[in-house]
């Protein structure tokens, strides 16, 4: 047969073999033979047609084929030996010509005919543009929607014919997945609702036909589970869509066009088995090595495994040259129209800049591909090529159509909704980036969406503080950290693998400037280390062992102004030293920066840095060196008005009557207008000038409402030193009369109004707050709004007006808390000293003296620091001599009196001073601090009084101490009486326990003899009769009789009194005998109730039967059991309770007709021989059981 004319079979394994290593192009249409032999229909013979060189018209064929009358088939290979040539439009047309010739034959094989035109169209879709070219009429061009539309009008003439022909279903099936292809993604669904858009509908559509197919060829058709597997991967179920995959794998192991393993690769790369499907492609790539799908999915692959690394890393480089050399090389060779190929070959070429090269591939990936994602990939190749070219209205085009080819909205391309975010910023559009960049981080927290979004905050916050816009900024603040904090903890998971980005710490540094500056310094030292890292080892000094020698050695080559920044935050926090070594290697590294020669304002920067260096000299107590970095400063740039005036504030420091005016007049004299120079003329007016009463004639005042008036009413400084200089004259203000005190207060409220202005300027001037506060302690003695100044103020002066204040507040402790710095000593010590007069206490007042004594040693020379410490030692000396003597010790009269002397002393020494601190102090002053304390104690008695205090104290813990013993030992007596007593009445217990078990057993022994005497056996029947009496027996005595009457007659008093309440002791009598009557009635009256037919007993006898029918004593546990429950009882409560419960004894019982019937009252379980006899025994069992009653009653 013509099938069989290449010499293989379809489906042999050999072919399949053979044709993996041809061409692509010949491996679908390997079926399709070199040559065919048509049969003439006149002759004999056969026409032979090679299918190799086809002409390029074929009408001749055509006639050939019509002429001949030639079968379906013919026209199939000759059409498909067209197409295997890649002529589809000349295949279509025999194909069409063969439908017209064969209109007289059978429709299947019209149909058959209409088949292939069906899925040449296909492949004509497949290969055509997805858009129309530039500069072609859209009616003229042939887009893949337009060959759809030609395969669906065959298609449906085919179905016309019969719906039913099973080759239909699988074309139906490949031209819905194609429709779908073009169709764009589905927007997102409320969960719940099905999702009913065009494309979704069309890939259902496309699982019906499958469906359909499979079953019309019985589940063999792989193409059919091919397709349905195919568009589940387009539905997002790629679970289902590896299983069909892995299901065609299984059915055709050999099958490599098209081949499942990319399928496969695919679907575990959608479920993130990213290795897995790496070795799915490699397997597809071994079977077939020039399979181009195959090549550019594994350059994917390692494009993917770049991206993990760093771009410094080694590893980044060599996986970067594997995808593109390797992969994406051979891939582009082997099919340059691929557009995946395309796409990813885009992507290397942008970033080497060749934009006309990316602008060819990204039209070809955008027009020839059926699939969304690469075409988006075309988009934003555009999009990024016109971004650099700085067209930002084509690059926002191109980004939102990428983002819009991969769903756009929720969905889309993240990448494309950054580059659209960055040309709305570019036009100034912050707002509608800010809103596009809320829905991304809403979605999903990406970093690089929080990266952009926190820097937006706080570009913003930076622009509003550099225009000075006072509007709260606290939630831009608060979320812009908040957003760059979380892409800071992102570094840290390792899974992620995201190097750090320094402008993240960059931002985070300056938004925690003001608020956290320790934070602030953290970003920073994060930052050095970073770029330390990143110092390639070439440029590392060799034989440095010691760390911190590297470290210093390598911040030279780090930017100088990460450095200065650096120094400025350890000056801030008080670490000079440190300060002034960043802010010298700064100035090296400035050295480094200029020999780069990078462009860099080198001059600008060591300006800088030196004026900080020359800051931090002079804090650390070096003004030689400070002055020589300022005079530099000044020689290379004689307008440097700071460096100026730092030289005249040192000078007026060194020499404030000399040289430091000279320098202050011509600094003043030179840059008058300068708002620092005026502040600082200020300060030195402020030193120097002499305080008048009137607030007019101040100097410093005139000053600073020239400086208001006529440069910056909102000059900070000059608000503030206004507020001061009415504050100080409002204190000396005369408040003898209401007049007087109404002045004072209005210049209080004036000095407030400037500091009021001065902190709406300057939330966090502390000077001013504390202003106001001393302002309401004077004026109006508010103390606790005074207080409240440490809530929101961290200055070292705000502490020492606190601390004046909480001792104004007699709040002492606070205020000793509050003053912690060397220079203010003595306020500590008067702190101590009023403490401990208000509480009387020696210890305070030594405390006090010790500070006293601390300030004096810092500044010998003010000799009112001497009257403080004689002072304090006086008043030591009168607490003393008033204080009870329970309340001091002989060490501390001691120390009093010693220290007395040196008053004494102090003030004769200050009395001869020609300048006395305080008012004059007198030789006879002296000597009366010195007599009033010693005339008002006997220091003589005092030094005594604490041992006789300590004996006293002992004598008295002494007695206390046998006081406590006797009681003990009361105690411990009264304990062990109370244990003999209880151990007593157990032993009691126990003992009339044991005799009534030794009672119950003599009488049950009794009744068991009695029994065996009066009954015996009868030798025929077997039972148990009475004996009978001798006839004619000898007459018992009297005497017996009377014997037996008596003993009669006592049980019977025994019962009677068992029926009387008791008047004697129950332990002193025997128990009684109780005797029970048992009436027997001859006539019984039937009755309806059941109980008039029961025995009626006692309480106690129900309480007692149960034990007692046992016949055996109670156990030791239940005799314990007793006894635990009446422990509590004493001795007469014991013998009363005993005697009411034998109150309770009842003793008659009333039997009914039932006895008749061989029932008994027999508690021992005897049985009577006659009713006689029975009714006796059955007495004397019940005395016996109420003997037995009694005696567990008394337990």
């Amino acid at each position: 047969m013509a099938s069989f004319q290449n010499g293989y079979v379809n489906g042999s394994t050999v072919a399949l073999d053979n044709a993996a290593n041809a061409p692509p192009a010949n491996l679908r249409f390997s079926d399709i033979p070199s040559a065919i032999d048509i049969p003439a229909s006149s002759f004999d013979t056969e026409v032979e047609i090679s299918l190799e060189e086809l002409p390029e018209d074929p009408t001749e064929l055509c006639t050939l084929l019509d002429n001949e009358q030639a079968t379906k088939n013919f026209w199939v290979i000759i059409s498909l030996a067209y197409a295997k040539h890649n002529q589809l439009d000349l295949a279509i047309e025999i194909l069409n010509r063969g439908i017209a010739s064969l209109s007289h034959g059978a429709s299947v094989e019209k149909l058959g005919l209409l088949n292939w035109i069906c899925w040449l169209y296909l492949l004509k879709s497949r290969q055509a543009p997805r858009v129309a070219p530039e500069g072609q009429l859209l009616s003229e061009a042939r887009t893949k929607d337009y060959y759809l539309q030609a395969a669906t009008a065959t298609l449906n003439e085919a179905t016309r014919m019969n719906p039913a022909f099973p080759p239909l279903f699988l074309a139906r099936g490949v031209l819905s997945l194609l429709r779908a292809s073009l169709q764009p993604p589905a927007k997102p669904i409320r969960p719940g609702t099905v999702d009913t858009s065009e494309r979704v509908e069309s890939l259902r559509q496309a699982l019906k036909c499958f469906d359909e197919s499979s079953k019309a060829f019985g589940n063999r058709n792989v193409m059919a589970i091919l397709g349905r597997a195919r568009a589940q991967y387009m539905l997002g179920r790629y679970a289902e869509a590896l299983e069909g995959y892995q299901d065609v794998l299984m059915k055709m192991p050999n099958m490599t066009d098209p081949d499942p393993r990319i399928g496969i690769g695919c679907c575990l790369w959608q479920l993130d088995f990213k290795d897995q499907a790496k070795a799915a492609w490699n397997r597809a790539l071994a079977l077939n090595p020039n399979s181009k799908v195959a090549n550019i999915l594994l350059a994917a692959y390692y494009l993917y495994d770049s991206s993990r690394h760093a771009t410094t890393d080694p590893a980044f480089g060599s996986l970067y040259k594997l995808a593109m050399t390797q992969y994406t090389q051979k891939a582009f060779k082997l099919d340059k129209e691929y557009p995946l190929t395309c796409a990813m070959f885009g992507g290397y070429f942008l970033l080497r800049r060749h934009f006309p090269t990316v602008e060819a591939l990204a039209r070809k990936a955008i027009e020839l591909t059926d699939v969304n994602a690469i075409a988006s990939d075309g988009w934003y190749l555009l999009a990024r090529k016109e971004h650099e070219e700085g067209d930002p209205s084509k690059a926002q085009e191109y980004y939102n159509r990428s983002d819009q080819a991969r769903g756009g909205s929720d969905k889309g391309y993240l990448p494309a909704k950054f580059g659209a975010v960055q040309m709305q910023i570019k036009a100034h559009d912050k707002d509608g980036a800010k809103f596009r960049l809320e829905k991304i981080f809403q979605q999903k927290k990406n970093p690089e969406a929080m990266t952009l979004l926190g820097s937006l905050y706080a570009e913003e916050i930076f622009e509003a503080l550099a225009s000075g816009n006072k509007e709260d900024k606290s939630t831009e603040i608060k979320k812009a950290i908040g957003l760059l904090e979380a892409v800071r903890a992102s570094w840290k998971d390792e899974k992620k693998k995201i190097s750090p980005d320094i402008s993240v710490l960059l931002y985070l540094a300056r938004l925690y400037e003001t608020s956290a500056p320790e934070k602030s310094m953290q970003c920073l030292s994060q930052i050095e280390q970073i770029q330390l890292a990143q110092i390639p080892q070439e440029d590392r000094p060799d034989n440095v062992e010691d760390e911190e020698t590297m470290t210093n050695i390598l911040r030279e080559r780090l930017a100088p102004q990460l450095l200065n920044n650096m120094g400025c935050f350890f000056y801030q926090a008080d670490k000079i030293e440190q300060a002034r070594n960043m802010f010298q290697t700064a100035l090296n590294a400035c050295v480094k920066t200029q020999e780069k020669d990078d462009g860099t304002d080198t001059d600008a920067l060591v300006t800088t840095i030196s004026y900080n260096l020359g800051r931090t000299y002079e804090t650390a107590g070096m003004p030689e060196e400070a002055e020589k970095v300022y005079k530099g400063l000044l020689e290379r740039h004689s307008d440097y008005t700071e460096a100026n005036a730092r030289l005249t504030y040192m000078a007026l420091r060194q020499s404030p009557t000399d040289e430091g005016p000279k320098k202050m007049a011509k600094l003043y004299e030179a840059e008058a207008t300068n708002l620092e120079v005026r502040a600082l003329f200020g300060w030195y007016l402020n030193k120097s000038k002499r305080r008048t009463a009137n607030i007019a004639e101040d100097h410093e005042q005139r000053h600073h409402k020239h400086t208001l008036q006529g440069y910056d009413k909102h000059d900070r400084y000059s608000l503030t030193a206004m507020g001061n200089i009415h504050l100080m004259v409002a204190r000396d203000m005369r408040r003898d009369g209401e007049q007087d005190r109404e002045k004072r207060r209005k210049v209080y409220e004036r000095a407030v109004e400037f500091f009021d202005k001065a902190l709406q300027l300057d939330p966090k001037n502390a000077y001013a707050a504390q202003g106001i506060a001393i302002a309401l302690v004077d004026d109006r003695k508010d103390y606790a709004s005074a207080g409240s100044i440490r809530d929101s103020i961290r200055d070292a002066s705000v502490y020492l007006n606190l601390g004046h204040v909480f001792a104004e507040l007699r709040q002492f402790s606070k205020s000793i808390e509050t003053a912690k710095d060397p220079q203010i000593l003595s306020c500590l010590g008067r702190v101590w000293f009023l403490k401990g007069k208000q509480e009387r206490s020696i210890t305070s007042m030594r405390t006090a003296l010790e500070y006293a004594e601390r300030a004096r040693a810092v500044a010998p020379e003010q000799k009112h620091l001497d009257f403080n410490i004689a002072f304090v030692q006086n008043e030591m000396a009168h607490l003393a001599s008033n204080l009870p003597e329970t309340q001091k010790t002989s060490q501390e009269i001691e120390e009093a009196l010693s220290g007395l002397d040196e008053a004494v002393v102090t003030f004769e020494k200050i009395a001869k001073a020609p300048n006395p601190p305080y008012r004059p102090i007198s030789h006879e002053t002296a000597s009366e601090h010195d007599q009033k304390p010693r005339q008002s104690i006997n220091f003589s008695v005092l030094l005594q009084s604490p041992e006789r205090n300590a004996a006293k104290l002992q004598q008295a813990r002494e007695a206390r101490d046998a006081e406590q013993r006797r009681r003990e030992e009361k105690r411990r007596k009264a304990e062990e009486a109370e244990a003999e007593r209880k151990r007593q009445i157990a032993e009691e217990r126990q003992q009339m326990v044991e005799e009534a078990q030794r009672l119950a057993a003599i009488r049950a022994e009794e009744e068991k003899a009695r029994e065996a005497a009066e009954y015996t056996t009868d030798s025929e029947t077997g039972d148990r009769v009475k004996r009978k009496k001798a006839s004619g027996g000898k007459r018992k005595k009297k005497g017996e009789d009377g014997e037996r009457e008596t003993s009669r007659k006592s049980r019977a008093k025994s019962a009677a009194s068992s029926r009387t309440p008791a008047t004697s002791d129950a332990e002193d009598q025997p128990a009684p005998r109780k005797r029970r009557r048992l009436e027997r009635r001859a006539t019984a009256k039937s009755s309806k109730y059941k109980s008039s037919e029961i025995v009626v007993e006692s309480e106690s006898d129900e309480e007692t039967g149960a034990p007692a029918s046992n016949g055996s004593p109670p156990t030791a546990d239940e005799r314990d059991e007793r006894m635990r429950d009446t422990g509590h009882l004493d001795e007469d409560d014991e013998d009363t309770l005993v005697s009411r419960r034998r109150k309770k004894v009842n003793l008659r019982i009333e039997d009914d007709e039932d006895e008749d019937e061989g029932e008994h009252d027999d508690l021992f379980d005897e049985k009577p021989g006659s009713e006689g006899e029975g009714a006796k025994a059955g007495g004397d069992d019940i005395g016996v059981d109420a003997e037995m009653k009694d005696a567990e009653d008394e337990e």
